[in-house]
């Protein structure tokens, strides 16, 4: 079985009846039913529903996402109430204080659910279903103790117009509401619905009676539908009446002279309706009241649910808090790797240019031996730096600067640069690398470190052959000439 199928429970005083209605479907198919019964009485009663349902469900395999369960009318009473409000959460808020008002007795051990019959610009008129509290807490308890939690517990009365209304009522006259009535072996139930059916479901004037061991139940049923008749607030007329016995046929003709209009019988279980070998040992009126509980899941609109104000339903409120919590747990994690991964890469990156610094660092004391690479000194900065020392290391044209006089020749006045700078400030402004010799222009701070310059080019191996000299604020320049000495 599909895990998205319908559970409709219908509890009755010592049985449960199960329907299994397949989401996916227009009209919700049934996929199968079954029902149970125990002579356990009291506080056990109950659990041992639960658990032969429970049990039923899992020999038949069936899987589900929902369960919708419908109260018997022994268990809950019916009441008529006005409220002073039209919207429909007005109402909610009030409608408590309205039923305490009406029935005049404390009803804080009571559980309601309503519905709004008619309403006008002097209020509402409701029909409010009560039912006790420890009922409603013993059934839920044993129902969640087997794995099953219902979305909602509505009147019985309430599931069968529900059935009725999508896979009875058909075509029912141009004009006028047409009342259906239900007489199950304890119980009866006459639903007044409008024309438009479903959609209508909402506003439909509903009753429930006890049957009991009466043997005259078309005149009971006479009765009861001329009071529903009185008590149903419409414009449109009752046109006709259409019942189902389970006892057997109504005297429709007796039914029809008492009430005045056209009585016929309806069919719970038809051919055109569900498949009768799924249903044969079901009773029709406890499969319908089952089934029309697991079409609610379809047509949440006309819901009348004791759990808006018992124990609400945290389902799929639990479900979405865990998803939410086990979603944003994911997310976090994920940013924590990604942050970690990225981290890693940064600080890769950082290690291998701290590596290439420290290598530029050392080449740049050399090529540029009177500037030490600051800390604060970018390598592009240094870079632009080595190009002017480049820009200055320009020979005659047709110089080789593969020939190995002048690679000698330049690693000499490198050395030569090297030992001098830091004593003498020295700074050099121009190299020219010919074949034979070098000529090299710069300055000092003092005429005594040129000549301590030009004592180191000398000990470095180099013959000076031309110099000069000239005196600038703050400077002592001057240009040399300067070839290899003979060994």
């Amino acid at each position: 079985m599909e895990i998205n199928n319908y559970l409709g429970v219908y509890i009755g005083r010592n049985t449960a009846t199960v329907v299994c209605v397949d989401s996916q479907s227009k009209g919700g198919e049934v996929v199968g039913c079954f029902s149970v019964r125990t002579e356990e009485q009291g506080e056990m009663l109950p659990r041992a529903l639960a658990n032969l349902v429970s049990q039923g469900c899992s020999q038949r395999q069936w899987r589900f996402s929902e369960v919708s369960v419908a109260l018997d009318c022994a268990m809950f009473m019916q009441h008529s109430v006005h409220s002073e409000f039209a919207d429909a959460r007005q109402i909610g808020a009030t409608v408590r204080f309205d039923t305490e008002e009406a029935l005049a007795t404390d009803i804080s051990d009571v559980a309601l659910a309503f519905k709004i019959i008619s309403g006008d610009q002097n209020g509402s008129n409701l029909t409010v279903f009560t039912a006790k509290k420890k009922t409603l807490s013993d059934l839920l308890l044993s129902l969640q103790s087997n794995g099953m939690d219902p979305v909602g517990i509505e009147p019985d009365v309430n599931c069968l117009a529900r059935y009725i209304a999508r896979k009875v009522a058909g075509d029912r006259g141009e004009h006028g509401r047409t009342m259906f009535g239900v007489l199950s072996a304890r119980s009866g139930y006459l639903m007044a619905m409008h024309q438009n059916g479903a959609d209508d479901l909402k506003a439909a004037r509903v009753r429930t009676f006890l049957v009991g061991s009466t043997k005259d139940r078309s005149g009971l049923l006479a009765r009861e539908a001329i009071m529903t008749a009185a008590l149903t607030e419409s414009r449109e007329p009752i046109s006709r009446v259409r019942v189902f016995d389970s006892a057997g046929p109504a005297d429709y003709q007796r039914l029809s002279e008492s009430l005045g209009i056209e009585a016929s019988t309806i069919e719970l279980v038809g051919p055109d309706i569900v498949n009768e070998q799924v249903v044969a040992d079901v009773n029709p009126v406890d499969f319908a009241i089952a089934c029309g509980a697991a079409l609610g899941q379809l047509d949440k609109t006309s819901a009348v649910s004791f759990r808006d104000d018992f124990m609400p339903y945290q389902g799929k409120k639990v479900r979405m808090q865990r998803a939410l919590r086990f979603f944003s747990i994911s997310v976090t994690v994920l940013l924590i790797a990604m942050g970690l991964y990225f981290q890693t890469r940064i600080f890769n990156v950082n290690k291998n240019r701290a590596k290439i610094r420290q290598k530029f660092a050392q080449d740049y004391a050399i090529a540029n031996s009177n500037i030490k690479l600051a800390d604060n000194v970018s390598i592009k900065q240094a870079v632009a730096r080595l190009d002017k020392i480049k820009n200055g290391l320009t020979g005659p044209p047709g110089a080789s600067a593969a020939n190995d006089s002048v690679a000698s020749k330049l690693a000499l006045v490198l050395d030569a640069f090297n030992k001098s700078a830091e004593q003498t400030n020295l700074n050099i402004t121009k190299v020219s690398i010919g074949e034979k010799n070098i000529n090299i222009s710069g300055w000092t701070s003092s005429r005594a470190n040129t000549r301590r310059f030009f004592e180191t080019v000398k000990q470095a191996g180099l013959t000076i052959d031309k110099e000069g000299t000239d005196v600038e604020p703050g400077r002592d320049m001057f240009n040399i000439t300067v070839r290899l000495s003979k060994k």
